[in-house]
């Protein structure tokens, strides 16, 4: 078959694919050479999508409770019951909770149900968890949610600032297209973070600022470029709105040594940092989770967006605040009004958009004010106020903060609804109806990157069993509400024009999301349509979307840092994975992406595992005043001193340990509704098992029951890790198959060492040790699909006669190349650059992400040369 031209399921970077189908459900997946977002490119994620589109797991049919249905008998009953719960207890009864996942015509259908036809404002997405702090802000300071930037900013720009962004793990294309302006033009990166993550490795710049100071930065960088004559007095007089009082406030504490204190970082590298803004007025600063992700989050935009406007560094080539988003199609989402804060098309609640938007619905009940945001609308649903919840391809049971409290919530609703692709989920565990939603490979229609882009994701293939997209479903149940005419597409270029017509009617210039020239756009252009951007380039006129034409600068001051607290001393931050995407519904069916990280691990200083008591490998309990979980810990000087880093993306499908969501508070920003996930008061403690081990099986067993337990996939089987107490053999019977056995176990010491056979070949190996190591599992999962099965003794001690040289930790996912094969190789054959590992070994020539390892493998390599 021909290749399809579609777009990247993950990130906000929105990476063009070319997808080839081969057979039924296998396609091989490459770069779209010809998309300007990647040029080719694409992330060890995007790279192995391929590994992700088979069946395995799917939800393919509707299911009511435990039961299979008709779509007619379960859209009849979410229709209903949603009726009936609006009948008794009004519109604000009900909610819909909904994703970046969704493609732009699927969000457009959910938010007009919602808003125009039910008349409740109470739909809100995940990407409250991930933007809409740069929502508020860029509305605060431009009166419309505008990015102002394209990632040829990042190319044209002579400073390139990074402002809680790991962006080589989390935004790897585009970190790549960052590195090859520094080698081609010579540009300079700070990154502004308090891990040193990856990112930081090729920086010119590290600042660890103290996690909550950034307005505390940010001010004393705009106060300095005041007492250094940068501020552009033209440009405010002309363009922006200056509050009074704004440059008297900024004065107060933003000193060179009161900045410094305040963010806990050495004097000399904030004047650096200062400097080096000063010297180049060409600066974009991109900013992400760690800036949004904040009880401060809306303030901490302001204060960025402060600078560049002071300084006019905006509507400039290279010269611009730039937000990069999280999901897929988080900016389709904000376009459409899928926020609770927003009603559509880039309009607010105010009466005329009201009036303007139920015109153009013909519909009397357009919501006439804001809905209930995220994390007020689980507390809703759990004291009894949402009485029917319909949730989109999301997991909150998951990735919510205080997720128990959420699950709760979902327990105790009266009807809960999840459309997902996926068939168990830890959310999905708590539905009443399941529908079966089309996953990527699937979809048709259209989603906007970070940088305003507008793609189409086209599908590989055919919806398997029952599936249907998720515009479908939506306008299925409306129309079963009553609302058939209202909803009557046939097709998702349907909706687009809606969409497209929606964002042009009465508007006049007033926002500048307009995308009118595609209102009648025709089936056949929809189909082909290429990538492009709207808006042009923002502002570069000097006006705004304001009643006034002119942007306003937002006087924001530092807030009181809170001390640790005595009984919980820690403060915990939380992300992501460089190979894993949100829960691991998609990337945990891929064994190769599995390599790079295969547990959830706690990251602490040397210096606090010490006063712990920990060490490398050990597990410890991360509890919070919202609940607990149990991770592995890695001891790494990349943390700051009393602050400790855990992953997001473990649930309870794979895991008894791992949970993030349970930890965070449930504090928000009061501008912009979104958690504080980077700042959660915990306190750590060692967990002593009685014995611990490792399985590998070819078939994965089901939850497990253990203290700690953790399960990845193998290429050809399943990996898990386990520590508990008890009978360790009795425990060891509960996961093993049947088969024939060979066995040796010393009960008095808690050890144990078990190989099962069938056919000939090894189906499952069992080891645990009380306090004794345990054997390398490279070579026993290569006996997985060795034809034969070993020794009997060599399976039982772990290793062949003639071990195979260690790997070591997997640093390049795409080629499966581990640590200590670089680090061998690096020495052996004087390897002395990035290129060169590639050429030798093809590690961090594919996607890139894995260069800042190999670049720090090099630099460790040579420090030891030079003793």
């Amino acid at each position: 078959m021909s290749a399809i031209r579609t777009t990247c399921a993950y990130c906000g970077v929105g990476c063009g694919i070319s997808g080839t189908p081969n057979g039924e459900r296998d396609a091989e997946i490459m770069g779209d050479a010809e998309h300007p977002a990647n040029f080719g490119r694409l992330c060890s994620k995007g790279t192995h999508l391929g590994e992700t589109v088979s069946l395995e797991g799917r939800l393919l049919h509707p299911m009511i409770g435990n039961a299979r249905a008709s779509w007619d008998k379960a859209l009849g009953l979410v229709a209903r019951r949603f009726s009936e719960a609006i009948a008794r207890h009004g519109p604000d009864s009900v909610a819909f909770y909904v994703s970046g996942q969704l493609l732009t015509e699927d969000y457009y259908v959910a938010n007009k149900l919602m808003k125009g036809f039910i008349g409740s404002a109470n739909i809100d997405t995940n990407s409250r968890l991930c933007m809409s702090s740069a929502v508020a802000g860029h509305i605060r300071a431009f009166g419309e949610d505008i990015v102002p930037a394209q990632y040829e900013d990042l190319e044209q720009a002579d400073l390139v600032v990074l402002v809680g962004s790991n962006t080589a793990w989390c935004h790897p294309v585009l970190y790549q297209r960052i590195q090859a302006a520094r080698a081609a033009r010579g540009t300079k990166l700070v990154v502004i973070d308090p891990r040193r993550t990856e990112t930081c490795e090729d920086a010119d710049l590290h600042l660890p600022l103290r996690p909550g100071s950034d307005v505390a930065l940010m001010n004393g960088l705009l106060a300095h470029c005041r007492r250094a004559g940068l501020v552009d007095e033209a440009f405010l007089a002309a363009s922006v709105d200056v509050p009074e009082g704004f440059w008297d406030a900024l004065e107060q504490g933003s000193d060179l040594w009161s900045t410094a204190r305040t963010c806990d970082l050495a004097p000399a590298d904030l004047k650096r940092f200062f400097e080096l803004f000063a010297a180049h007025p060409r600066t974009v600063t991109l900013f992400s989770q760690g800036v949004n992700q904040s009880i401060r989050g809306t303030d901490q935009v302001n204060a960025i967006v402060n600078v560049h406007l002071a300084t006019g560094r905006i509507g400039k080539p290279g010269a611009v605040p730039f937000s990069i988003t999280g999901q897929p199609n988080a900016m389709g989402g904000r376009e459409v009004g899928g926020l609770a804060s927003t009603l559509a098309a880039h309009m607010d609640f105010l009466p005329e958009n009201v009036a303007r938007v139920a015109r153009f619905w013909g519909t009397p009940h357009v919501a006439a004010k804001p809905g209930l945001k995220a994390v007020d609308l689980f507390r809703a649903v759990r004291d009894g106020r949402i009485k029917a919840l319909w949730i989109m391809a999301t997991n909150p049971a998951v990735s919510m903060p205080d997720a128990g409290m959420v699950r709760e919530a979902l327990a105790a609703c009266p009807f809960v609804v999840v459309s997902d692709c996926i068939a168990d989920t830890d959310t999905s565990a708590l539905a009443h109806v399941r529908l079966p939603a089309a996953g990527w490979g699937e979809k048709d229609g259209t989603v906007t990157n970070s940088e305003r882009r507008i793609s189409r994701q086209r599908a590989l293939f055919a919806c398997p069993g029952d599936v249907r997209p998720d515009w479908w479903i939506i306008t299925e149940v409306a129309a079963r509400m009553g609302w058939k005419g209202a909803f009557h597409y046939a097709r998702p270029a349907d909706i687009y024009r809606e969409h497209a017509r929606l964002s042009t009617y009465q508007n006049g210039g007033t926002r500048l999301f307009d995308i009118g020239h595609h209102a009648a756009i025709g089936n056949g252009a929809y189909d082909a349509m290429e990538p492009w951007c709207w808006g042009g380039t923002p502002f570069a006129d000097g006006r705004f979307p304001t009643p006034s034409g002119r942007a306003r600068m937002i006087a924001v001051s530092q807030m009181e840092l809170q001390a640790p607290l005595p009984n919980w001393p820690i403060t915990l931050n939380t992300g992501r994975y460089r190979d894993q995407w949100h829960t691991m519904t998609r990337t945990g069916l891929s064994p190769k992406l599995a390599r790079h990280r295969q547990e959830p691990l706690v990251e602490l200083h040397p210096e606090d595992c010490a006063a712990l008591g920990l060490a490398d490998g050990d597990l410890a309990r991360v509890a919070t005043p919202q609940g607990e979980s149990v991770f592995r810990v890695e001891r790494t000087d990349t943390q700051r001193r009393g602050e400790a880093f855990v992953p997001i993306h473990w649930t309870d499908r794979q895991s008894t340990g791992g949970r993030a969501g349970l930890l965070p508070r449930t504090l928000v920003d009061p501008n912009s509704g979104q958690p504080g996930f980077k700042s959660t008061p915990a306190r750590i403690e060692k967990l002593v098992t009685a014995w611990r081990g490792f399985l590998i099986a070819r078939d994965g067993p089901g939850r497990i029951d253990a203290l700690y337990a953790t399960r990845v996939r193998l290429a050809a089987g399943w990996l898990v890790e386990f520590a508990g107490e008890g009978d360790v053999m009795a425990f060891a019977k509960r996961l093993l198959p049947q088969g024939e056995r060979v066995e040796v176990t010393d009960a008095a010491r808690g050890n144990a060492r078990v190989a099962v056979m069938a056919h000939g070949r090894l189906a499952a190996a069992f080891y645990a040790a009380r306090g004794g190591g345990l054997p390398d599992r490279e070579w026993l999962i290569g006996q997985l699909t060795a034809s034969e099965a070993a020794a009997s003794a060599a399976l039982l001690a772990g290793r062949p006669a003639a071990p195979p040289p260690d790997r070591g930790a997997i640093i390049c996912a795409c080629f499966d190349v581990g640590l200590k094969t670089i680090s061998t190789a690096i020495t052996d054959q004087a390897l002395t650059s990035v290129e060169a590992v590639g050429a030798a070994l093809a590690a961090g020539t594919n996607c890139g992400s894995c260069r800042p390892a190999i670049r720090r493998l090099i630099g460790e390599a040579e420090a030891r040369a030079h003793g």
